[in-house]
């Protein structure tokens, strides 16, 4: 049962319960990120980054448990976007450092320095005013080191050089004013931009389950994945027909 809007009805126990089990869904993407933290100290790294995808599912879906059951009015005392700040900097750029730090990705001088600006430009663009656009873009490239670390490690396995500056090209990028979108929220080419979506998650838990072997295919379609992102980004920003005001 949903509380109507401006109902002054006090909710059931039964819509108490239900978005504490929303809150606690959120909150469990911690848990996961845990796990993520115990495998990259074994260097376990499929196990890591697929403890990693199960948090981008959960942070994927819960805000519409929480919409659908009415969360913020059964539970006004309870601010679900802290925990959900909570969790994503800690499952976006905490731990997706630490697996960046334990892999080796760039020479052992380097490893500290990169890691130290991962963190430092992930705290600072949570500080920002205006992340979000009023159209729900991201407005520099978002807090995705999860994605970043999954790209370098299992997709290009590029040489340290070329590591290095790829990890200060995003980390510049966040600051820059492109328009990236949230496949749920995207307001041009949403069905394509959620096949899209759907289809690279499920090709990276193939490449998470088939290494270290890499079908050259799987490799393929994550690539065709990030390049049509890729492309939405340099269009939205830059190619695409300005609204008149």
């Amino acid at each position: 049962m949903k509380i109507k809007p401006n109902s002054n009805a006090q909710p059931t126990l039964w819509q108490r319960l239900g978005a504490w089990a929303v809150h606690g869904f959120t909150a469990s993407g911690l848990v996961f990120g845990f796990l993520a933290m115990l495998a990259i100290r074994d260097h376990q790294w499929p196990e890591a980054m697929s403890y990693l995808f199960i948090c981008l599912v959960i942070d994927g879906v819960d805000g519409t448990f929480a919409r659908w059951l009415r969360v913020g009015e059964v539970l006004p005392e309870v601010d679900g976007k802290a925990i959900d700040y909570v969790v994503d900097f800690a499952t976006y750029a905490i731990i997706p450092a630490y697996f960046f730090y334990e892999s080796a990705l760039v020479p052992v001088d380097w490893q500290l320095p990169c890691t130290f600006v991962i963190l430092l430009v992930s705290a600072l663009y949570y500080g920002k005013t205006g992340m979000v656009s009023a159209d729900y873009y991201f407005v520099g490239f978002p807090v995705l080191w999860n994605l970043v670390v999954f790209y370098l490690f299992f997709i290009f396995q590029f040489s340290g050089p070329i590591n290095i500056v790829l990890i200060f090209l995003f980390a510049i990028l966040h600051f820059i004013p492109i328009k990236v979108a949230y496949p749920s929220q995207a307001t041009r080419w949403q069905g394509l931009s959620l096949a899209v979506c759907a289809l690279s998650v499920m090709d990276w838990l193939l490449i998470l389950w088939n290494y270290p072997e890499r079908p050259i295919w799987m490799i393929g379609v994550a690539w065709s994945g990030l390049l049509y992102f890729t492309f939405l980004t340099i269009y939205d920003t830059w190619l695409a027909p300005k609204k008149l005001t």
